[in-house]
């Protein structure tokens, strides 16, 4: 017998190298193959072997979508197992290999694990750069851990030499905001600037929204300013947190002129810009404002979200304009958009009150068809 055929036999006669070439055949097959497995284990050995394949280790969206769903089963325990796997691999001296580790572990919630991979890269011949450490404060950030990454923020750079950046401060900022240190956080703009760091929009994005959300309007009012004076121009995050900001100050007026400017400066209002002006008109009980705004969502080429509806549609109810209330209740349940029954009930009981018994019954069975949990009757 020959050389080859010998070889042959040996693959025909071996059925775990046959399912392992198998495996491998998939990657080039289908842009994910573990999307359709449903044991997490077999997920986690076929995710596993097809990591032998550098094609495979390319696709960053699966190694996403896989920890992802890990994630949400909370298989933590299978998520170290498919990641500490990678270990092997020469990929862990190329850095942006790594830093997907220490992504994954972060999202995951596994912020140990992620400083673990941080601090074995010089094993791996893998030179730390601030991207890196960039990554390893996103995963603090991801897993909640916000003082953690402050306190990372202070001590880690120096020990390994590495200079911090824009994209570093702005982590640390909005750890900040998040722990409700808004002063602090403002004090981390004023040492960027000291150290000659240049804030980017990202930064007042992030300050923005946290000032305004907090009620500090004349604060927020004053990093705006501050902002057009570095000639940072505002994008469509900064103008709806400065618009959320007038609406809860109850600036009414102000905050539909707001809507003019962001338009001459070519920025198109979204569905968030348009529930700002929604839900102060309709705080406010005026009735026609609040309409006009959802009738200039709709000419804006926007799509109502579960927020414009669940905002607008008690109101209308409230205010006895049922027609509208119906229309938009009906919009609600065929796009699954009504997140509670609750404000299905209270258009039904509007419509049984002034005696329209036909309407409410095929508002009642429209959302029976889209699978709502109706647990009310038309004799309430």
């Amino acid at each position: 017998m020959s050389a080859l055929s010998r070889l042959r036999g040996l693959f025909v006669n071996n059925p775990s190298l046959k399912s392992k070439t198998n495996i491998l055949k998939s990657v080039s097959a289908d842009k994910n193959p573990l999307k359709k497995e449903t044991d997490f284990q077999n997920m986690v050995n076929k995710f596993k072997e097809l990591s032998d394949s550098y094609i495979f280790r390319k696709r960053r969206v699966v190694y996403e979508a896989t920890v992802r769903r890990l994630a949400k089963a909370k298989k933590f325990s299978m998520i170290e197992e498919i990641l500490e796997a990678q270990k092997k691999f020469k990929d862990m001296s190329s850095e942006g290999f790594v830093i997907r580790l220490i992504s994954l572990y972060g999202k995951a919630g596994l912020f140990d694990h992620a400083r673990n991979v941080f601090d074995e890269m010089p094993q791996f011949n893998c030179e730390r750069t601030v991207r890196s450490f960039n990554t390893l404060l996103t995963a603090c950030f991801n897993s909640k851990k916000f003082g953690k990454a402050i306190e990372i923020f202070r001590e880690v750079p120096s020990k390994i030499s590495i200079e911090v950046d824009v994209v570093s401060y702005n982590i640390v900022i909005h750890a900040f905001c998040k722990m409700g240190s808004l002063d602090l956080a403002m004090s981390m703009f004023d040492e960027m600037e000291k150290n000659g760091i240049e804030p980017s929009l990202v930064t007042f994005d992030t300050l923005l929204e946290a000032f305004y959300k907090n009620g500090r309007h004349v604060d927020g009012e004053k990093i705006w300013a501050l902002m057009e004076s570095m000639n940072v121009d505002p994008n469509i995050i900064c103008y709806n947190s400065r618009l959320r900001g007038m609406v809860s100050d109850n600036r009414l007026p102000e905050a539909a002129e707001l809507i003019d400017e962001m338009r001459q400066k070519g920025i198109k209002p979204d569905v968030f810009s348009f529930n700002a002006l929604i839900k102060g008109f309709c705080d406010d009980e005026r009735i026609e404002e609040a309409k006009h705004w959802y009738n200039e969502l709709r000419k804006n080429d926007c799509n109502p979200d579960q927020v414009t509806y669940m905002t607008i549609v008690p109101f209308l109810c409230k205010e006895g304009d049922l027609d509208m209330a119906t229309e938009l209740c009906k919009e609600a349940i065929n796009h699954r958009l009504l997140s509670h029954v609750e404000v299905l009930k209270c258009v039904v009981d509007g419509l049984l009150k002034e005696g329209k018994i036909e309407e409410a019954k095929e508002l009642v069975e429209l959302g029976k068809s889209k699978k709502y949990q109706i647990d009310f009757s038309l004799g309430n």
